[in-house]
């Protein structure tokens, strides 16, 4: 017989990459973790997972009781849900994942005015460097630029452009920077995050980024620092150590108060707009639906395109 528990285990197991990052999300040590899931393998007398030193993959069997697991508790979990909804009222509990950044700078105050207004409603914000990998059970993910996974349907939140930026005094040692290739004479900060290839940026001439067949340039750039940290590598760019890419949603505040200025002004970065993920198999809830109208209300105007009103992280 399969139990709740061994179905959140499953849950768990199928948002993370190793048995450790599954004990996390359950609250639990890795060993009860890998006992459980030993105990469920011999219940149904067969093999769920393949355990091998880079991590945890499921087995065909496995991801059927994924599926499955996903399914029922995604029905079980949203009960009380569906009767406040009936009611009229908005309850139960959400949860969303965001970025480190982003979700500290501007998610967490829109979860704290959406919790005033609505006492009713609980909210699990979780924070991670890689939200779409903590996203098992996630009513909501929030994703700076388009999620590669086809199975979460995006909603736009706001703009976000991606800049190019180096601090005033690293500007005054550049001899020439009229081509993304005069990058690579130059040191570069990267910024390690979301298991991207961060260290190949694609440029289009700005003035044709819309026009059909504008040919754009891609450059790949390596550098001596490197950081999964968005401060991290701002606060290097800012002392001078380096060129960065950040979005504008963090970099508006540094080049408003001087510490940071933009290179490369004929030349444009693929934008990264600010979306809010849900899982495509639901119908949208009440209280998805409710931090959806709070969140684009938030962000119209975009916060960091409102220099007065913006604070630098």
């Amino acid at each position: 017989m399969i139990e709740l528990d061994d179905m959140r285990l499953f849950r768990a197991l199928g948002g993370s990459r190793s048995l450790a990052a599954a004990a996390r999300l359950l609250n639990l040590t890795p060993p009860a973790v890998s006992v459980r899931l030993q105990r469920l393998e011999e219940r149904l007398g067969m093999q769920l997972a393949i355990r091998e030193a880079r991590g945890v993959t499921l087995t065909d069997e496995g991801l059927k009781l994924l599926d499955e697991s996903i399914e029922l508790l995604e029905r079980v979990e949203s009960i009380a849900t569906r009767i406040a909804e009936q009611s009229g009222s908005v309850s139960g509990h959400l949860r969303i994942v965001a970025p480190f950044g982003f979700g500290r700078a501007h998610v967490a105050p829109l979860v704290r005015k959406l919790h005033l207004a609505h006492p009713n409603l609980g909210v699990s914000l979780v924070l991670a460097e890689s939200p779409l990998s903590a996203s098992s059970g996630a009513d909501v993910v929030i994703s700076i630029g388009a999620a590669k996974s086809s199975s979460w349907v995006g909603h736009f939140l706001a703009p976000n452009e991606r800049f190019l930026c180096a601090s005033p005094e690293f500007a005054k040692r550049i001899d020439r920077m009229d081509h993304p290739t005069d990058l690579q004479r130059y040191a570069y900060l990267t910024l390690r995050e979301n298991d991207e290839d961060v260290t190949r940026l694609r440029f289009m001439p700005v003035g044709d980024t819309h026009k059909p067949g504008a040919k754009g340039i891609t450059v790949r750039l390596s550098g001596l620092l490197s950081s999964n940290d968005g401060t991290v590598v701002s606060d290097w760019a800012s002392a001078g150590l380096g060129i960065i890419e950040r979005s504008e949603w963090s970099a508006a505040g540094l080049i408003a108060a001087g510490k940071l200025i933009r290179l490369l002004p004929g030349w444009r970065l693929e934008p990264a707009p600010i979306l809010a993920l849900l899982p495509s198999r639901n119908a949208v809830t009440n209280r998805q639906r409710l931090f959806l109208e709070a969140a684009k209300r938030a962000f119209d105007p975009a916060p960091w395109r409102q220099p007065a009103r913006f604070n630098p992280v």
